[in-house]
């Protein structure tokens, strides 16, 4: 008996002694899916978490979390940026892991190559985008996977107003379709930039959702207070046909898609859900959104008073336009991306109205993040797509670009109290990864802090981490993120960014 308490006490000591790569030592561990919410020592071996533990854990690195958070990162479903600049804005936040679901791209094949020779700190991956498809068989060209090919589109109105021709619909079906089977993660279907496509195409795309086991994510086709043509019938549409293919559709920003009709639809989501439709739903921290000035819902005679708005409500840059300044970009720059306020968070009324959004339990949390510009010395707007960091201080954008995810952190959880910090983590990891693991497994790693999935971390001070980013100027990088740790390796370390550190990897579907 004393030679087995011996054995076991050396395994014992053997195993204590052994060094991990990596210890995040004393933190606070919240882990939204087993409900884990206690001191503890996590290890992480290679790209894995190999332990997780009350006691002691020797590593040969030590991360230091007393009094900090230790999260899944956090993942973005919904971001459009794609340069080096907008990822890094987004890992100094937590982000982890940041996909082009609602646009998508094509070709997706294209897309990940050159997404791969980026050197990206954060995992990526990108849906097949349906509208790519709609602008090649509208313009007989071959899609290409960039911003320009989209931007340089709404010059066009025929693919954003017409129904497709039965030739036409072949082959925007079959670009899609080639999407998912070069590993797009779903069809991106923004149809708020397109809504004069028919009824049985988007149908179709249900369809072909529902057959390849993939979900559809969906900028629906109106944003209207009033009907006909309302948001709360473009939603309907897309729950109904979810309800009839048994396809799984995501809704995207169901904040800027609902206007102020946001508890209508949110009824609406709450009783399709317990009727077991296939749906889910986003939501972005901001009253504003952003989009390319020429979009076909700022179109028509009627659009201010659909809308409820004016010049006024749009801002490029720091200024907000001018009536005529709005005609000018609408007339000759139509793909220029501008900021449009549709509600004011300094209106109590309209405050709650995003409230109700961000914080209804069946919507997960996603950025929209869009991409950083700036003006030429002739007064044109270009894409930043440059290395330097931080980003020059000419560039703007959105702030949901570098601030969404520490927002609500700041003003959801700590300030106003609106939800728990688990809730909110919840929102931020694990919702979005539980929406794409029934067909994208890589998911099923994520957004978990337990033994066995990805070491794709977050470490925060929940009293310090906080957005700065503003209308007025957005590129200001937010704070109180302290460590981020993708697929094991350091990408934010002591609070600062890792420049050299790339360890993001593709979220792929299968092509085999």
């Amino acid at each position: 008996m004393r030679a087995v308490f011996s054995l076991l006490f050396f395994l014992s000591g053997t195993t204590s002694a052994l060094a991990y790569d990596l210890v995040i030592s004393g933190g606070r561990v919240i882990d939204p899916e087993s409900g884990l919410d206690a001191i503890r020592n996590v290890a992480i071996d290679g790209d894995r978490i190999a332990a997780i533990s009350e006691f002691p854990l020797h590593g040969d690195v030590i991360v230091d979390a007393a009094g900090q958070v230790v999260s899944p990162g956090f993942i973005d479903l919904h971001a459009h940026g794609q340069n080096i600049g907008d990822y890094r804005m987004q890992a100094v936040q937590g982000v982890t892991t940041m996909l082009e679901l609602e646009s998508g791209v094509l070709p997706i094949g294209e897309w990940y190559e050159t997404q791969s020779a980026k050197s990206l700190p954060i995992n990526y991956g990108a849906a097949s985008g349906w509208t790519f498809g709609r602008i090649a068989a509208f313009s007989g060209t071959d899609p290409l996977s960039t911003t320009a090919y989209f931007q340089d589109a709404q010059s066009r109105n025929d693919w954003k107003n017409e129904v497709a021709t039965p030739e036409q619909l072949d082959r925007i079906l079959s670009l899609v379709e080639r999407g998912l089977d070069e590993g797009g993660l779903g069809i991106g279907i923004n149809a708020g930039y397109a809504p004069g496509y028919g009824q049985k195409e988007y149908f179709a795309l249900a369809e072909i959702a529902r057959d390849h086991g993939v979900a559809t994510y969906t900028h629906v086709r109106y944003a209207s207070n009033i009907e006909p043509q309302s948001s709360f019938e473009a939603i309907k549409e897309l729950i109904g046909n979810a309800a009839i293919t048994g396809a799984h559709m995501h809704i995207c920003h169901i904040n800027s898609s609902s206007l102020s009709d946001i508890h209508a639809m949110l009824d609406m989501v709450e009783e399709a859900q317990a009727n077991g439709i296939n749906i889910s739903v986003e939501a972005y921290p901001y009253g504003a959104a952003n989009t390319v000035v020429g979009a076909a819902m700022f179109s028509g005679d009627d659009w201010r008073e659909r809308m409820s708005s004016t010049s006024e409500n749009f801002q490029l840059g720091k200024d907000r336009l001018t009536e005529e300044q709005l005609a000018d970009y609408q007339a000759n720059n139509p793909g220029t991306f501008v900021t449009w306020h549709f509600l004011d968070e300094h209106e109590p009324m309209d405050l709650a109205l995003l409230d109700a959004s961000v914080t209804h339990p069946a919507v997960l949390i996603a950025s929209d993040e869009v991409f950083w510009s700036y003006f030429t010395d002739d007064g044109k707007v270009l894409n930043y797509e440059g290395d330097e960091w931080p980003l020059p201080e000419k560039v703007f954008s959105h702030p949901r670009s570098s601030g969404t995810f520490a927002k609500v952190l700041r003003s959801y959880v700590r300030e106003r109290g609106l939800m728990s910090l688990s809730e909110a983590i919840r929102k931020m990891s694990l919702m979005p990864a539980q929406t794409l693991e029934d067909f994208v497994p890589q998911m099923r790693s994520k957004g978990r802090l337990q033994i066995g999935m990805d070491a794709d971390i977050v470490v925060f001070d929940p009293d310090t981490v906080a957005d700065r980013a503003t209308f007025e100027n957005a590129n200001q990088v937010a704070v109180g993120v302290n460590t981020v740790l993708v697929n094991g390796d350091f990408v934010v370390r002591d609070g600062q960014l890792v420049l050299d550190s790339a360890p993001g990897k593709p979220i792929r579907r299968s092509t085999d």
